[in-house]
């Protein structure tokens, strides 16, 4: 059966950003239409409840089918554990905002946007064009800071990860790709070992702004993470990427709206993946 070619639009760490006055830069509206949206997180810079509408008002103007979207380290109270951890309750923070805050990405403002907010695991979707597909997403990156969703070196959350998906979406890089942050390697090892096992199409993330970009890799038993620049062709207001298909390379992207700079200087990136249609 033959492919469908299917549009995906990939975006990150947009940390607040106000689309209406971001005029000066490459993500702005309009946007070009996609079969879906994918966001890999960092919709907020602090997190808060306002913040998040915001966020969703916002992803509501791109126009999809489907909108994907997963939490990163800035959204505070969407990590619960986090949240307990780290209430401030002479300053306000009530233990209930972490409800509040996944009822919101839950909420008839969120279907109304189109956003369907995921948790950790994996998912499967069917497209009106015909094509379906599979996505594994985690919320979870290294350990930094005082941020939400760390996890520590120790913990391998891909352990459930072991058959094939189409698309693998992190809020982190994988060791060693795309993950320079200023001059050493900052993404995680279980990630790029769980790339590794599942091979996808694709593999979308960001979390470290300064490695913005799109790299292939390609699978075989002489060099299993031979990795080099994807062929991008640039539009005026996006990057453009066709996934080959072939079968045994990995598309990489780094999303990052924001850049190294903090200005929202970053185009979103419009993926052709040829998907499988639905039996």
């Amino acid at each position: 059966m033959p492919a469908v070619n299917t549009r995906f639009l990939a975006i990150s760490d947009t940390h607040g950003l106000d689309i209406h006055v971001n005029t000066d830069h490459a993500f702005r509206l309009p946007l070009p239409k996609v079969d879906v949206l994918l966001h890999c997180g960092d919709l907020t810079q602090v997190g808060g409840h306002g913040s998040l509408r915001k966020a969703l008002k916002m992803l509501g103007e791109i126009e999809a089918e489907l909108k994907l979207v997963i939490a990163g380290n800035h959204d505070l109270e969407l990590d619960g554990d986090y949240w307990l951890k780290h209430l401030d309750e002479e300053g306000g923070d009530e233990p209930e905002e972490h409800d509040q805050a996944v009822a919101i990405m839950k909420s008839p403002l969120a279907r109304d946007a189109g956003v369907i907010y995921l948790d950790e695991g994996t998912h499967h979707f069917t497209l009106q064009n015909g094509a379906s597909f599979s996505i594994y997403v985690s919320l979870y990156s290294p350990a930094f800071g005082d941020w939400a969703f760390g996890s520590v070196p120790s913990h391998d959350r891909f352990t459930d990860l072991q058959s094939p998906v189409d698309i693998f979406m992190t809020h982190g890089p994988p060791k060693g790709i795309l993950d320079l942050c200023p001059q050493d390697n900052v993404g995680c090892e279980h990630t790029l070992r769980a790339l590794q096992r599942v091979k996808p199409m694709l593999h979308c993330f960001e979390h470290i702004h300064e490695g913005y970009g799109a790299q292939t890799i390609t699978w075989d038993d002489k060099h299993p993470r031979a990795s080099q620049p994807a062929s991008v062709s640039k539009h005026d207001r996006w990057n453009i990427v066709c996934k080959s298909n072939k079968a045994q390379e990995t598309l990489l992207i780094n999303a990052a709206i924001q850049g190294d700079n903090g200005a929202f200087c970053n185009a979103a990136w419009l993926v052709t993946l040829p998907l499988s249609a639905h039996n």
